[in-house]
């Protein structure tokens, strides 16, 4: 019994480590794109991308915010 407990583990940790690897670079591949299109078409002159980043994600809960609010309106509007 304790070979074979021996053979799971050592399949386990193969399996769990090659998940992470292909986790890791599908992670960083993502994370490039995004900095990229970021660069491209969200970023103001002047502002790097990190602080684009934080700028839109401001702007992102503003706006859910105000829509939040919007529907409380239109709410009470139709009870």
């Amino acid at each position: 019994m304790g070979k074979l407990k021996d053979a799971n583990k050592k399949i386990e940790e193969g399996v769990v480590g090659g998940y992470k690897k292909i986790e890791d670079s599908v992670v960083s591949g993502y994370k490039k794109v995004e900095k990229k299109f970021v660069d491209k078409f969200l970023r103001k002159d002047g502002e790097t991308v990190e602080e684009a980043k934080e700028r839109i994600k401001k702007e992102q809960e503003e706006l859910e915010e105000k829509n939040k609010k919007l529907v409380e309106e239109s709410q009470k509007y139709n009870q």
